[in-house]
């Protein structure tokens, strides 16, 4: 498996999460409730695994091996703007949901944010697989990409808690809320 394989696995996972931000929006725009516990645990994994996790590996691993070739350096520049958008939607969400739990009503807010961040997902995973494509192909080598992969899969923690982030996808895709038609 390469480095490139791993971060498309990564996103797998991440769209089993979009789905379900999208279908959440779907329901409150609906005026439907969503437990803010599940809305809560949206945002663990968006913290947990998509920023601290997935976000970490491209940015302190990926990006500068293929910037290091001196290459796609526009590109990865675009990601890392993207990834602080990211970051900004995720504590707009947190925040508005800190005010549900105060008793104010940010049903709207969260809802946009939400919404928003969805979004956001889509557009951003298309385009870096786009260039996982490109660097695997054009700019890294094999061994670098084995390489990298390896310190992805080294630390035991790391992979216990994508293991844990996959279980809470996993309960959030069960939710009766998620399986309305």
């Amino acid at each position: 498996m390469s480095a490139a394989e791993e971060l498309r696995a990564d996103h797998v996972q991440v769209r089993r999460l979009e789905k379900i931000i999208f279908k959440c929006v779907e329901e409150l725009e609906k005026g439907e409730k969503i437990p803010l516990s599940d809305i809560t645990k949206m945002t663990i994994i968006i913290s947990e695994f998509i920023d601290t996790i997935h976000h970490s590996r491209e940015e302190d691993s990926y990006f500068p091996c293929v910037t290091s070739h001196d290459s796609l350096k526009e590109e990865i520049h675009k990601f890392l703007v993207e990834h602080e958008f990211g970051r900004r939607v995720a504590r707009k969400i947190s925040h508005h949901l800190k005010r549900l739990k105060n008793g104010e009503d940010a049903w709207e807010n969260v809802t946009r944010y939400l919404k928003t961040y969805g979004v956001f997902l889509n557009d951003h995973l298309n385009k870096e697989n786009k260039f996982f494509d490109d660097a695997e192909a054009d700019v890294l080598t094999k061994e670098e990409e084995a390489d990298m992969y390896e310190e992805y899969r080294s630390t035991f923690a790391i992979v216990k808690k994508i293991d844990e982030m996959i279980a809470e996808i996993d309960w959030l895709e069960s939710r009766d809320w998620n399986l309305r038609k």
